[in-house]
């Protein structure tokens, strides 16, 4: 070709030119109708001459400021108070500037008051154009799906932003109908337009009359029992309820609308915010190594995406499951492209595959939260329950020891506290492990809670399957009892609990009050839409083996100490020698290898004398005639059973 296709200028720059020419028309047309105003629109020649001067001047001038201030950028259609205050800073500056040029270069007898109103009528000018546009485009503005009528419940701060995104996109399909505020001071007031109608109380007959479909809880710091309320009125209602992000989780630089999700169950827990000290969390993690066993677990996986924020160097994820380990990997590299994570697939049972591993990248913090929880499958599983949670910790515990990392967590259950069933004496034997491995370098610490909300195996997950399924939600006891915590919570409060201590600690999270089970279940009912023992029944199945009505994180409150973190406190209970630990485990590692369950589990109980064996273990293990430690054994049975 002779000649090149016509070259198409970039939008951007499209744009800017025809808001140039618009300002130019501006500036001209300011200057014309104010000499014109100021002389009755009867001009002589020394006001022409005047205003050929002048208008030239005021024009270059304004566009350069203008230019500098960035007034000359798009987005019209989303003018708002800010934008008004630049322009008004632009045509003052603008109007200043040009004075000293027209006093130079304008004829003498220039008139003062001219300045003035050329001000005055660019100001509202280049004002009026914005706003112009922007009722322009939201008049012809269409929804692309659907309007919802809604009501917003909560006239605060995050109400008020909800309706000015809601009013900037017609697109999110939200049709404002007003506010509901429990805050009868609010009741009459029209903000952004909006009124605010009633209290909670009077949701019902006010859906009714103005016919809205769904409710946005505009609660963002609200507590768990005010927020089932909400739900139960909403639910009395039959209006669809929706929330925003609790104040931990709301991402400041995004528009909240967007962020509008389902009512959710940890909304209905009410957990206060975790207030982390970041400086100390940097500090410890930045442009380091770290490793972490279970990393695809819940709280493992969870524990990669903090340690993300604090740009370490590299994330080992140890994990025995191939899927889950691969889902983790393709996650981290979406969400944290900056981080370098190296999915390492092991068993914390295989020694020379941790030694291989840990040698290759010299981890300087090591979190281990690989373990096996599940309370009925590890009472029927005793040798692999012991093998993973104790010989497999003790793998881990001991090769970071011989690697000298500095760091080594623990994750903990409060299934530790005089523990009645398997996995919880596992847990309470690794915490023992931990606290007597102090080896002048590397630093060792437990850190125990409670069930976290949502985790692989927990009731949260359970019973979205048996509602889905149209129910019976099948819970052991109605007395039940469970701590809970979200999983960031959890995971955040251990990274911040690592930066404590000396060495040596047990690490107790801050769960707040124990919270019944069928409570629980009944909230999630009617998160659905439905009705607890209407639409779905809840039944009974009594309580299984090993299981505890309720659950402690310390076995006495006065063994308890405080720490400069409000929600982490230090167990100071009984502990065990290097010498002493090292000879349990030698023993246990052999009954494990002859097979022998009832010197296993015998010396559990001597190793942890406030374990008390389920019946279900003892009649197992007591069943052959023919053991030659029966009298040992039923001393155990005698002590769980006194």
């Amino acid at each position: 070709m002779l000649f090149p296709k016509q070259m198409k200028l970039p939008e951007d720059t499209r744009n800017r030119c025809a808001i140039w020419a618009i300002h130019s028309l501006i500036f001209v047309a300011s200057g014309v109708l104010a000499f014109l105003l100021r002389f009755d629109f009867d001009l002589r020649r020394t006001e022409l001459l005047n205003m050929a001067w002048s208008i030239p001047i005021w024009t270059v001038i304004k566009t350069i400021v203008f230019n500098l201030l960035e007034l000359d950028r798009g987005g019209w259609q989303y003018a708002s108070l800010p934008d008004v205050v630049a322009l008004t800073i632009g045509n003052v500056a603008g109007t200043c500037l040009s004075v000293p040029y027209i006093m130079l270069l304008a004829p003498h007898g220039f008139p003062r008051s001219v300045y003035v109103i050329d001000l005055l009528i660019c100001a509202c000018a280049t004002g009026g154009a914005r706003i112009g546009s922007r009722l322009w485009h939201k008049s012809r503005g269409r929804p692309s799906r659907p309007v919802k009528r809604v009501f917003i419940y909560g006239a605060g701060s995050a109400g008020v932003r909800i309706v000015s995104e809601i009013n900037k996109n017609p697109d999110l399909g939200y049709d404002v109908r007003g506010f509901i505020d429990d805050d009868l001071r609010k009741k009459g007031q029209r903000i952004q337009s909006v009124p605010v109608l009633c209290d909670g109380s009077e949701l019902r007959t006010l859906a009714a009359k103005v016919n809205v479909e769904e409710v946005l809880i505009a609660l963002p710091s609200v507590n768990g029992s005010r927020m089932s309320a909400i739900l139960e009125r909403c639910y009395d209602a039959r209006l669809r309820c929706q929330t925003i992000p609790g104040l931990a989780d709301i991402i400041t630089t995004r528009a909240l609308a967007p962020q509008i999700r389902d009512v959710a169950v940890e909304d209905l827990l009410g957990r206060t915010p975790v207030n982390l000290d970041e400086t100390a969390l940097r500090e410890k993690l930045q442009d380091q190594v770290v490793m972490v066993t279970g990393a695809a677990g819940s709280i493992g996986s969870e524990l990669c995406r903090q340690i993300a924020r604090f740009a370490p160097r590299v994330i080992i994820g140890y994990e025995v499951s191939e899927t889950p380990l691969f889902e983790i990997d393709r996650e981290m590299r979406s969400k944290f492209p900056g981080v370098c994570f190296q999915p390492e697939i092991g068993s914390v049972q295989n020694r020379a595959r941790l030694i291989e591993v840990m040698q290759h990248y010299r981890p300087s913090l090591l979190y281990h939260a690989a373990a096996y929880k599940h309370v009925p499958l590890m009472e029927a599983h005793l040798f692999e329950a012991v093998e993973n949670n104790i010989l497999g910790l003790e793998n881990v515990a001991s090769i970071a020891a011989e690697m000298h990392v500095g760091d080594f967590v623990m994750i903990s259950s409060d299934k530790a506290v005089r523990p009645a069933n398997v996995m919880g004496a596992t847990k309470r034997i690794a915490e023992l492990l931990i606290n007597s491995r102090q080896n002048g370098h590397t630093k060792y610490v437990s850190v125990r809670f409670g069930n976290v909300l949502g985790s692989n195996g927990s009731v949260v997950p359970i019973f979205k399957q048996q509602i889905a399924s149209g129910g019976p939600i099948t819970i052991t006891h109605p007395e039940m009892k469970r701590f809970f915590m979200t999983i960031p919570e959890a995971a955040q409060l251990v990274l911040q609990a690592s930066t404590m201590g000396r060495g040596g600690e047990i690490f107790v999270l801050e769960m707040g009050p124990q919270i019944r089970i069928v409570d629980l279940a009944k909230k999630m009912i009617l998160l659905s839409g439905l009705r607890p023992d209407v639409d779905i029944q809840i039944e009974f199945t009594g309580v299984r083996a090993g299981e505890k009505l309720y659950e402690e994180l310390s076995a006495y409150d006065e063994d308890v100490c405080p720490t400069r973190h409000p929600k982490i406190r230090i167990f100071s209970g009984p502990t065990a020698s290097f010498e002493e630990m090292q000879a349990r485990l030698n023993a246990i590692r052999q009954y494990c290898a002859e097979r022998d369950g009832r010197r296993l589990l015998l010396e559990i109980k001597r190793t942890v004398p406030e374990y008390n064996p389920s019946r279900d273990i003892l009649s197992r293990l007591l069943a052959p005639e023919d053991s030659g430690n029966r009298e040992g054994v039923r001393g155990v049975v005698e002590a769980a059973l006194a």
